[in-house]
């Protein structure tokens, strides 16, 4: 892991999104991986405009840019994210990310 790095200029790595999780637009993910702390994974990952369904980790993010919604699917909860938001994932929930100005979040997901 580097001792320093720009969170918001960092480049990250394509992350194919499976084509029946794409349910608007064309978004493309990226991410790059930060190491470990603890036994966590951390990281930062981007999506770009469009929508798309995801079955999420145990994982705590925060927004630095962009602006999407994150839609719960189970329970029909939204959250509106923004720069600053701080959002709390639980493994196994059923979501779906609609983007629209791309997004990027550094997270802590279980390891």
């Amino acid at each position: 892991m580097d001792r320093h790095i720009n969170a918001y200029e960092a480049e990250l790595t394509p992350l194919p999104l499976d084509e029946e999780d794409i349910l608007a637009g064309r978004p493309v993910a990226a991410v790059r991986s930060l190491g470990e702390v603890g036994g966590a994974q951390l990281g930062l990952w981007t999506l770009t405009v469009g929508t798309v369904r995801d079955v999420e980790v145990d994982e705590v993010f925060v927004v630095l840019e962009g602006e999407a919604t994150v839609r719960f699917v189970e329970s029909g909860e939204s959250i509106e994210l923004a720069p600053g938001v701080v959002v709390r994932l639980y493994a196994g929930e059923r979501t779906e990310w609609e983007v629209r100005s791309a997004l990027r979040k550094v997270y802590v997901a279980a390891g």
